[in-house]
């Protein structure tokens, strides 16, 4: 018996209804990192506007959202490529780690697995190159990345730096820079990316790293079994844990530098207040982790994306308040 079939749970039935095909959609989709982007894409947006000398423009392309539903449409679409890519390699380790998703559970086929991927890939493509140029830019490079990232021969995922290094790059930099770049061509703004754009990009870029190494930690199991090389294996969960926890202490520490010596155009008030809460919030709530328990594990990572969601609701309102 191989060793796929003997890890392999009792097998489900394909969805039958319209619901719950879209539920199994959603789950597809790993809903954590849709809501991530679509938050992105409204943030980026509204720094963009908050940061133009034109007030008026707040009216005139608030009143046409092309540009930012096309952004939207077409970053849902690259991300549901990527994380639905990295699903169709990952079939067997997922029956491991994360047996809940459709293509391990049995919900999709793997034939459905690849028309979802292509279509969205295309469809990205297509809705950003109709959109603008600096997002066609942007998502291109994004699912050039994503698709190194998981699909052999390169299958970066196999090796913990690169992999880290996809992760955090592309949610880091590519994404804030790109969407930045592409809303001030629709406004008509000059193309210089300004100093508050810059602070928040170095922000999710290091704070993405914490997300990407801590990810690896309740999926241990599968990995090993599979010789997915990550840092939780080659360090071990407790280091990892830990390691996270400073990295995203030094986000916030250095958020907090940026409002006490005003080095951008934002609230110094506010931005000190809410990255001193969040910091004080975070280290309250890792005390009470258990590492021998893999659902905690999971919670705790889930509340790490909500504090990375929370940045992109923090920072658009500092910029307003300035």
């Amino acid at each position: 018996m191989s060793q796929s079939s003997q890890n392999s749970p009792l097998p489900r039935k394909p969805v039958q209804s319209y619901f719950h095909w879209l539920y199994a959609f959603w789950k597809f989709s790993r809903p954590h990192t849709i809501i991530g982007t679509s938050l992105s894409v409204l943030s980026l947006y509204l720094i963009a506007i908050a940061t133009s000398n034109n007030t008026a423009s707040l009216f005139t392309t608030a009143g046409s959202l092309s540009p930012v539903f096309g952004a939207w449409i077409a970053c849902l679409c690259g991300n549901v490529y990527i994380v639905g890519l990295n699903q169709l390699e990952d079939v067997d380790i997922d029956k491991i780690n994360k047996p809940h998703l459709p293509l391990a559970s049995g919900e999709f086929s793997q034939q459905m697995g690849q028309l979802i991927v292509a279509s969205t890939g295309i469809l990205a493509l297509v809705v950003a190159w109709l959109t603008g140029p600096f997002l066609f830019g942007m998502v291109a490079i994004s699912l050039a990345i994503g698709t190194a990232y998981s699909l052999p021969p390169i299958r970066l995922k196999q090796f913990p730096f690169w992999a880290a290094l996809c992760i955090f790059s592309v949610r880091g930099t590519i994404v804030n820079l790109g969407l930045y770049l592409h809303y001030s061509w629709a406004l008509k703004q000059s193309q210089t990316i300004p100093p508050v754009v810059w602070v928040l990009t170095l922000f999710i870029l290091v704070f993405t790293f914490a997300i990407a190494i801590f990810k690896d930690i309740p999926d241990i199991e599968g990995d090993r079994l599979y010789n997915i090389t990550t840092f939780t294996i080659k360090l071990g969960p407790q280091a990892v844990f830990n390691l996270a926890l400073w990295v995203i202490t030094v986000c916030y520490l250095g958020m907090i530098l940026v409002g006490v010596l005003h080095l951008a155009s934002i609230n110094p008030i506010f931005l000190v207040i809410a990255h001193l809460g969040l910091l004080v919030w975070m280290w309250w709530r890792s005390l009470a982790v258990d590492l021998q328990d893999k659902s905690a594990i999971a919670q705790f990572y889930q509340f790490i994306w909500k504090l990375f969601f929370m940045e992109y609701l923090i920072f658009p309102i500092a910029c307003f308040l300035a």
